[in-house]
């Protein structure tokens, strides 16, 4: 169990963010063996297998040796987000800006963690750790080329379906918190979770604590953590928790592929078909641009139609505004999937 303990003044610091680098990070763990995490990535992985021979066979086994099925993942492979939304980009370049003498303590816990060490290959991956080790750099060079290479394979094609269930938990925690206050936040954050007497407890194979010093508590929605929750106390910055977002069953279901030769086509059009089916999920114009592949401004037209049919609603968030089906919508999408009385 670990222990996270608050003061007032952490409390009132308390923030949400979604991190590219962490889901790629952690989506390293579901393609190991072994995970209850697999089943319900199944989808996921299988796209993956199709592509993954666009990385090269080092690049995947250096990830590997660095994020293993369990146990400790250096904290330098996951920095806190500086705001609300970041880019991968970002994240990549605050992995490179990391301090070398640290990042070489950090590997060398890693090559000797028990839990972590389990399973065959360990000399193998102790030998790729050691050559990090031996550079001038630590090592950070080749591992944010690996993490670029590997990540625009794995989760950039997925990514705008990503980011749009992370930002619906974040929207979805923000309401709890604007109805109880922190108590009913941090509620049903995990079933590994607890919150009471200033005090997160998170269910692990060790007893910890630690203790969050004023500097807040930083919440990650992540798909890949599912089940773990991930625990950084690493200072300086915020401690972080990286939890599993409501609603990760439906981020890979089918969504109504069917809809766009069928007869709600023939009166919508294809494409506005598709993207109906598609905003099961909260999606920016720019969102479901890229996962429509479309132009912004056309994408846009095509929202604005569906929103005055009464099929879409939207609402902003920060800079952005949020589409989503209705229940009018998601009513028309259902009944043009069942075939008609003969």
């Amino acid at each position: 169990m670990i222990h996270l303990h608050f003061t007032a003044t952490d409390l009132t610091r308390v923030r949400f963010a979604v991190s590219p680098v962490t889901e790629t990070v952690a989506s390293l763990r579901t393609l190991v063996g072994g995970r209850q995490g697999r089943q319900l990535h199944r989808p996921w992985i299988d796209r993956f297998a199709e592509r993954a021979g666009r990385l090269g066979k080092h690049d995947l086994d250096l990830l590997r040796a660095l994020v293993r099925p369990e146990g400790y993942i250096p904290d330098f492979l996951m920095p806190p987000p500086e705001r609300r939304s970041s880019t991968f980009a970002d994240g990549i370049g605050q992995i490179a800006g990391a301090d070398p003498e640290i990042v070489v303590q950090e590997l060398a816990h890693l090559a000797a963690h028990r839990v972590a060490q389990q399973g065959p290959g360990r000399e193998g991956r102790r030998a790729l750790l050691q050559a990090l080790v031996e550079r001038p750099d630590a090592g950070i060079g080749p591992v944010t080329e690996a993490l670029e290479a590997y990540h625009r394979v794995a989760i950039a094609p997925d990514w705008p379906r990503i980011d749009a269930l992370l930002n619906d938990d974040i929207a979805y925690r923000l309401d709890a918190l604007a109805d109880g206050g922190v108590d009913r936040m941090m509620s049903n954050l995990h079933p590994s979770v607890t919150f009471a007497d200033q005090t997160l407890r998170i269910v692990k194979y060790y007893e910890g604590h630690a203790d969050c010093g004023g500097r807040g508590l930083l919440l990650l929605p992540c798909v890949f953590a599912w089940p773990d929750v991930l625990v950084r106390t690493t200072q300086p910055g915020s401690t972080s928790v990286s939890y599993s977002p409501r609603g990760l069953g439906r981020l890979w279901e089918d969504q109504h592929p069917e809809q766009t030769g069928s007869a709600l086509a023939g009166v919508l059009g294809q494409t506005r078909a598709a993207l109906l089916a598609q905003l099961d999920l909260p999606m920016s114009t720019s969102q479901a641009a890229t996962q429509m592949a479309l132009s912004a401004p056309t994408l846009s037209v095509h929202l604005q139609a569906l929103r005055a049919a009464g099929l879409l609603a939207s609402r902003r968030a920060g800079r952005q505004v949020l589409y989503s089906r209705t229940e009018l919508g998601d009513r028309l999408l259902s009944g043009a999937g069942r075939q008609p009385d003969a």
